[in-house]
């Protein structure tokens, strides 16, 4: 065997073992991150109405207080069965600023449909001065970054649930706990300045909750998700029926020959 066929058999063998690891490699390593059966997975998944509704009432009663949603608007959540009357009484419950008016002020007025959901803070400075200096994520997308890369990758709602079920009172002996930060085994480094939002009530336990606010931010970062899947078994479906077609035509136009 030549010297260059080894050469070229190593640089390939190292190139196989490189897509591998970029495959199952995690663009953020969490210690512990807990996998779980959703509803919206696999070839025929979907989303569960109900469930994305709980999800929202969790966002608009906890998580709104700190984290804003700018790429989402109010008309939106008729995607997830909220009537147009209930989106425009949803809407109404904000106070937006609006204008200028005929004299050149701002002012303000009940939001609509078309408007996008009201953050909860004026700017960056003030969302970190009301936050002891940590600036709350932005919750559009946070399920698609959160998630874990390559075919061996969880789910972004996968790290929302452990995130929301994964804090404890009590560290570990070992462990140091900054000044106003939480621990949360399921975040990178475990201490976290978020507080629980989360606790078990008598209408939902914790891990219910978890995993309605995991999914309706996942429907959020992934509103086309549906109609993926159903473009893809379409699409799936006409590759079968090409396929047997072209197979039909080929011992058509070979049976003379043959």
């Amino acid at each position: 065997m030549s010297i260059s066929r080894v050469i070229l058999g190593l640089l390939t063998l190292l190139a196989a073992l490189m897509a591998v690891l970029i495959v199952i490699a995690s663009p953020v390593p969490h210690a512990d991150v807990h996998r779980q059966s959703w509803a919206f997975n696999g070839f025929f998944g979907s989303f569960d109405r109900a469930q994305l509704k709980r999800g929202f009432q969790i966002y608009k009663d906890v998580c709104s207080g700190c984290h804003s949603m700018n790429l989402m608007h109010y008309r939106d959540l008729q995607d997830i069965g909220f009537t147009e009357d209930e989106v425009k009484a949803i809407a109404a419950e904000v106070q937006v600023t609006d204008g200028p008016d005929d004299t050149g002020e701002m002012f303000e007025r009940p939001g609509r449909p078309s408007d996008p959901f009201k953050a909860p803070f004026a700017n960056e400075q003030a969302a970190r001065a009301a936050n002891n200096g940590a600036l709350p994520v932005d919750l559009s997308l946070v399920a698609k970054s959160r998630a874990g890369s390559g075919f061996t990758g969880h789910d972004g709602a996968d790290y929302l649930f452990s995130l929301m079920t994964g804090y404890e009172e009590t560290p570990p002996a070992d462990f140091k706990l900054g000044e106003g930060m939480h621990y949360n085994h399921a975040f990178k480094g475990h201490q976290i300045a978020m507080p629980p939002p989360l606790a078990d009530s008598p209408e939902a336990p914790l891990d219910q909750q978890a995993q309605d606010i995991a999914t309706f931010l996942t429907w959020t970062a992934e509103g086309n998700l549906e109609d993926r899947h159903r473009t893809g078994i379409k699409a799936v479906l006409f590759l079968v029926i090409f396929t047997l077609i072209a197979y039909a035509v080929k011992r058509k136009v070979w049976a003379p020959i043959h």
